[in-house]
């Protein structure tokens, strides 16, 4: 028979929705600093490459994201099934307070 501990199930989703809630605050925060970094990039290539200095092949890089992309889904998916069952009440807090620390943040 299966025997469950309440208690430590709840100290357990606490505990991952707190840490969730951090790590999703951090979250946006690094990736609102990184689209402005890729913006200012992307804006200083328009730029140099308007006064003559840099020539950008726009069509090459945009080939090379989207390659990356299209063979980052063909893998074969590996065994996570146990892995998630094992660390379900940690991983349901943490996802829950990541959602809220990322719509705050």
């Amino acid at each position: 028979m299966l025997e469950l501990d309440v208690q430590q199930l709840a100290v357990e989703a606490g505990t991952g929705t707190i840490i969730g809630a951090i790590v999703g605050f951090a979250a946006k925060k690094v990736a609102k600093i990184i689209a402005v970094l890729v913006g200012l990039e992307l804006a200083l290539f328009k730029f140099l490459e308007s006064r003559g200095i840099l020539t950008v092949d726009w069509d090459r890089l945009t080939a090379g994201l989207l390659k990356t992309g299209e063979s980052a889904t063909t893998g074969a998916p590996p065994d996570w099934v146990m892995t998630i069952l094992s660390t379900l009440s940690i991983s349901a807090g943490f996802t829950g307070g990541f959602l809220v620390g990322f719509k705050k943040g």
